[in-house]
């Protein structure tokens, strides 16, 4: 039986950390070894917010950037598998299970992951997403054979531990799929449509969909090719869980 540790880094989320930490509790069933909160050098609640939740524990990286606590996750977990989700999403039901299927009957898999679904989207915004990911990911899967998306995957210890850990010279875009294009040297990085989490919008509706998928495109398209980021810079984008008049 395998052990499964779930990581979700987290800067500034104090909006949303709480509703992904319900929904990872109440659809993991105990299935999870342990939930840690890496709280990314933020400077509101996140910490004292995730802290509430009974069996969750918080580890504080003051150095920030994704894959600094995407880092400090498997440097603190015990889990054989780790599993990371961001702290804007939301864990379907049946999630916590085909991780644990897939890797219980899979031995050649290091790594999982999947689409998104999109919660604060409108009707227009989702058939837009959708669209994109079904246009773009199951392709971009069959060309390189290796994909990640980095809003939720799970990996085994043992193939991060030789890849050696996570790229901390990249701060945000193109992280997964360097992540995923290393990784693929260890095994198989399975990507299935039908694996999905639920996600913000907030990005998408922020940089405009169009702009978004351009940024998205270019940094799968740089590592793969170049074994760099397309891009180097990136925006905060928070979104209060009540409004989408409220974006920063």
């Amino acid at each position: 039986m395998l052990d499964i540790s779930l990581i979700i880094p987290a800067n500034n989320e104090e909006a949303q950390i709480g509703a992904c930490l319900e929904s990872a509790i109440r659809n993991s069933r105990g299935k999870f070894k342990e939930i840690l909160v890496i709280d990314n050098a933020s400077t509101d609640r996140t910490a004292a917010i995730a802290r509430s939740y009974q069996g969750v524990r918080v580890i504080c990286e003051p150095r920030k950037g994704l894959t600094r606590a995407r880092q400090c996750g498997f440097d603190n977990a015990t889990g054989d598998i780790l599993a990371y989700i961001d702290a804007d999403t939301r864990l379907p039901e049946n999630w916590v299970d085909v991780v644990e299927q897939t890797f219980a009957t899979r031995a050649d898999a290091v790594s999982l992951s999947g689409s998104a679904r999109y919660f604060d989207a409108d009707g227009w915004e989702r058939f837009a997403l959708l669209l994109g990911w079904w246009l773009s990911a199951p392709l971009a899967y069959r060309f390189t054979g290796y994909m990640i998306f980095g809003a939720h995957f799970a990996a085994r210890r043992t193939a991060l531990a030789n890849i050696g850990g996570f790229n901390q010279s990249i701060d945000f875009y193109g992280e997964d799929t360097d992540l995923a294009r290393r990784l693929a040297t260890q095994g198989k990085t399975i990507f299935r449509m039908d694996f999905f989490i639920y996600t913000s919008a907030r990005r998408f509706q922020n940089e405009g969909i169009m702009r978004a998928f351009f940024l998205y495109g270019m940094n799968f398209i740089w590592p793969v090719l170049f074994s760099r980021p397309f891009t180097t810079s990136y925006r905060d984008i928070r979104v209060s869980p009540l409004a989408k008049s409220d974006r920063r």
